[in-house]
């Protein structure tokens, strides 16, 4: 049990003692006083009569008054045992009282301390409830905070990979440029030869610029869309420049003729187009 329930029933005790004692001598004052106002009737009861009435017939005097002193006697000690068989009851009833009331007051007490134990269980059961609470509180914290660092640390890498990607598209950028204006150079050296010697092998001319065959037509073809090179490839991968005089008369005869097959065309294209250039011609075409 706790010490203050202990304590609490001790100072019950003690004060319904108290009471019990304080009850008993007024109890036993009043007996005593009521012990006196009998003892007080019975002497004066039994107080000697005049001798014309108290002295019988051949009885000597002092007998008789022993006789009455023995009789008050007798009469006070009965008094005296009623008064304390009275006292034996009202201390049994005050300790029966007593007993009844100490119970109630412990079932009250008991009851007081079990209320109390609840309460505080309760209590103890709710800060454990609110220490979870914040436990999870502060884990979910953490683990979005980890989340937000994880997203941070995603968009970083990403854009650092942009910026890399970025700058290798430039760096192949440049070098195509790079490559663009020694192709350029190439061509134009190529377009030299070409309008010098009339008729190059595609091949040879790849070979010479350091390019794939296929990516040297693409070129000229590009120069042909343009107008920066004039002439035409053949189905035998070979080149053949024509100067603008010759497409101009090529032309012409196409226009006077009306209609001509792709025979005739060839036919006439020898004597148009001529395929050996002498020196003079070829600086003409490479001034042009």
């Amino acid at each position: 049990m706790d010490p203050v329930l202990y304590v609490a029933a001790a100072a019950l005790l003690a004060a319904l003692l108290a009471f019990v004692i304080r009850v008993r001598g007024q109890a036993r004052a009043a007996d005593e006083e009521h012990q006196q106002d009998v003892v007080a009737a019975a002497t004066a009861a039994v107080r000697p009569r005049p001798l014309t009435e108290e002295r019988g017939e051949g009885m000597p005097r002092r007998r008789r008054n022993l006789g009455n002193r023995m009789l008050a006697q007798r009469r006070a000690q009965q008094a005296e045992e009623g008064i304390e068989e009275d006292d034996d009851s009202s201390e049994a009833a005050a300790v029966q009282s007593f007993g009844k009331i100490g119970a109630k007051k412990q079932r009250k007490l008991e009851e007081k301390q079990a209320r109390k134990v609840q309460r505080e269980a309760e209590e103890a059961e709710r800060e454990e409830r609110k220490k979870l609470e914040l436990k999870r509180e502060e884990e979910r914290r953490k683990e979005e905070e980890l989340q937000r660092m994880e997203e941070e640390k995603q968009e970083e890498e990403q854009k650092k990979a942009k910026e890399e990607e970025e700058q290798r598209a430039h760096e192949e950028y440049l070098k195509l440029k790079e490559s663009f204006v020694v192709e350029e150079e190439g061509v134009e050296e190529a377009m030299t030869e070409e309008q010098s010697t009339k008729v190059v092998l595609l091949e040879d001319l790849a070979s010479h610029l350091g390019l794939r065959t296929q990516d040297a037509i693409n070129r000229i073809q590009d120069l042909l869309a343009d107008g920066t090179l004039t002439g035409v490839i053949d189905d035998r991968g070979k080149f053949i420049y024509i100067t603008p005089e010759e497409m101009a008369a090529v032309a012409q005869f196409i226009k006077q003729r009306g209609r001509v097959s792709i025979t005739e065309l060839a036919q006439a294209s020898n004597s148009l187009i001529n395929l050996q250039p002498d020196s003079r011609a070829a600086a003409q075409s490479l001034a042009s």
